[in-house]
């Protein structure tokens, strides 16, 4: 099954750990490091919104961009419920489009880890950079080539709630780490319902993708450990990047 279809209606409930708040506002630190006090922001690979959430509540402009129409759905049930006016809109973040320039791009929570070749990559960052007003700023985090090759890699994982059990195996080739997830989700009549989706991601060397924003039209071009604004280190599990439209 394709990624983040009945994953949607769970994803939430599994990532209850992330404090969205204080992961917003180190985005917002970002780009005001690179001079960017956005007005109109794109939240790429948006999806349950939850960052979008946070970005609104600070006064933003939002629009939230993913490629899974179930994830969306879900994105605009909370926007909704907190009196909040988000634009969510089912794009392919590699060709993203908007009818009009921002202030600045977000992708944060691995999105960048789902464009799984260098020409996917690059793709994303000429979109980026078109839909960016000039000296506009692109921030994104990627989970580290050690989180995926050392502590994801060909490892098994599994939970079991009252709502909801998943067990996922990963296997590595090469930089591609593909992601067997398969979920028990249980309804009303207390039986559950199997779902199966399969996820991969590349392990993107920062210092490579750094070259391609350059390539692409990029400058004032950042690397930074977690939620830091230090450079990462060897074990760094998660590693953010900033860069400037010039």
């Amino acid at each position: 099954m394709e990624a983040y279809a009945s994953f949607a209606a769970v994803y939430d409930r599994l990532m209850d750990d992330f404090d969205y708040p204080a992961w917003a506002a180190y985005y917002l630190a970002l780009l005001r490091r690179a001079g960017v006090e956005p007005h109109a922001l794109c939240d790429c690979a948006c999806g349950t919104g939850s960052l979008s959430l946070e970005f609104a509540r600070a006064g933003i402009q939002v629009t939230g961009v993913d490629v899974s129409p179930e994830m969306l759905e879900v994105a605009s049930a909370k926007a909704r419920s907190a009196g909040l006016q988000i634009r969510y809109v089912c794009q392919d973040m590699a060709r993203l489009q908007l009818p009009r320039g921002v202030d600045a791009l977000v992708c944060g929570c691995d999105g960048v880890n789902y464009l799984t070749t260098d020409n996917r990559v690059r793709a994303f960052f000429r979109a980026a950079r078109a839909a960016l007003r000039p000296g506009g700023a692109l921030a994104f985090d990627v989970s580290s080539p050690h989180k995926l090759r050392d502590v994801l890699g060909n490892a098994f994982f599994g939970e079991e709630r009252d709502d909801v059990a998943y067990l996922w195996q990963n296997s590595l080739e090469g930089d591609v780490v593909t992601m067997d997830l398969t979920f028990f989700l249980r309804e009303p009549d207390g039986r559950y319902r199997r779902e199966a989706e399969v996820h991969r991601q590349r392990a993107h060397d920062p210092e490579a993708l750094a070259r391609m924003l350059a390539e692409c039209g990029f400058g004032k071009i950042e690397i930074f450990g977690d939620q830091s604004f230090a450079a990462p280190g060897p074990e760094e599990m998660r590693v953010h990047l900033l860069a400037v439209r010039e």
